[in-house]
């Protein structure tokens, strides 16, 4: 982390436009384009500051000294607890953002910051997702991960928190943008995947102010920043009123590819990956489709990045395990498991007796669980993993 002393750097002055109520990133990088740099911003007089035509309470933070208050507060917060805090000025900000209509002041970082300028793919989706939506999130992010691609995603329920589990499974690095602030975990239940994603060399990131807390109108304003990250956005599943179609127009109007994966035509969670294949959305079933529409040169950067001996998971990506090493029970309850669709325990029960007792079957799918061949859902459902 940076050891910036507010006041010694640009920094602060651009933390404290981010901070003034009712300036918002596009007017504030206005600001900065008309006075030539931040730090000029603060030496203007209100009179000056009102008459480009800023809000009152805006132009009063600024010229009042308010804003840099605020920025010099909210430095001392942030190194408190380790958290680095980005500006177009620092080395380390991802370049990649500066493209898009409307990048953010600042970024707020936990975790690694170097992560966030490496090549990556966004996965979002549905925040109720099938078993084959979660199947396909995890499936994509491991495969892609793997071959050194950083997974971006909003770590909200569903889609997004299992693109970040399957990345950190690749092994590889996935970052979390949220619509809170850095230091509040939203949904708690996705702390151990916020743990995870730290511990794996990845980070959490946001605009927000920290202890910001998730308000609706964050999320769909986020969006922007995880597609503007990106090379492009594959879109999982995703129904037809959905913040997911937020982030694919985000990616379109941003000049980035679009991807989905097809769904089932009944299922209403498949309108918004299958309209987007039909307006010319790249279709995604394996890591290859994405591979193949990167630029050359970033693939050549990241085969060259990867270990001289790291195996090919292609390979692996169909079938996570071999079939010649389970026991003949492991193999009987496979065969009525599907990986799109989930079957209740009573029925797999029912589909082996009398050849298999019923608590065999609960030791077999116990040790398919533990070696990640299958997973259970809700109300004792389970599926095959892909």
């Amino acid at each position: 982390m940076a050891t910036v002393t507010p006041g010694s750097s640009t920094s602060i002055y651009w933390l404290a436009l981010s901070l003034t109520p009712g300036l918002g990133p596009t007017r504030g990088r206005k600001l900065v384009q008309h006075f030539g740099n931040a730090q000029d911003i603060f030496h203007a007089s209100l009179t000056e500051l009102e008459g480009l035509g800023l809000q009152a309470q805006s132009a009063q933070a600024l010229a009042l000294g308010k804003s840099l208050e605020l920025a010099h507060e909210e430095y001392a917060k942030a190194v408190a607890v380790k958290i680095e805090i980005l500006t177009k000025d620092d080395a380390t900000w991802p370049a990649r953002l500066n493209e898009i209509y409307d990048p953010p002041l600042v970024l707020y970082v936990r975790g690694n910051a170097e992560t966030l300028a490496r090549p990556g793919i966004a996965i979002v989706g549905t925040r109720h997702p099938t078993p084959y939506g979660i199947g396909m999130a995890e499936r994509l992010a491991c495969d892609l991960a793997a071959r050194g691609l950083v997974i971006f995603s909003g770590m909200a329920r569903g889609v997004d928190a299992f693109a970040h589990r399957g990345a950190i499974k690749g092994p590889g690095a996935t970052v979390a943008v949220f619509g809170t602030g850095v230091d509040v975990i939203y949904p708690r239940e996705n702390r151990k995947v916020a743990e995870s994603i730290l511990a794996s060399g990845g980070a959490l990131i946001g605009e927000f102010p920290l202890e910001a807390f998730p308000a609706p109108q964050n999320f769909p304003i986020r969006n922007r920043i995880i597609s503007g990250l990106s090379l492009g956005v594959l879109v999982v599943e995703a129904a037809e009123y959905s913040g997911t179609r937020i982030t694919a127009r985000c990616a379109l109007e941003q000049g980035r590819e679009l991807f989905a994966v097809p769904g089932n035509v009944i299922s209403k969670n498949s309108w918004g990956p299958n309209t987007l294949i039909k307006q010319g959305a790249k279709l995604t079933a394996t890591w290859e489709d994405v591979w193949e529409e990167l630029p050359a040169s970033i693939k050549d950067q990241l085969e060259s990045q990867r270990p001289a001996d790291a195996s090919d998971k292609g390979a692996q990506t169909g079938n996570l395990f071999s079939e010649d090493r389970l026991s003949p029970g492991e193999k009987a309850v496979l065969a009525i498991l599907r990986g799109h669709e989930s079957t209740h325990i009573d029925e797999i029960i029912e589909k082996l007796e009398p050849k298999i007792s019923s608590s065999e079957v609960f030791t077999v799918l116990f040790e398919l669980e533990l070696n990640g061949k299958i997973k259970q859902m809700p109300g004792k459902n389970f599926v095959k993993s892909f």
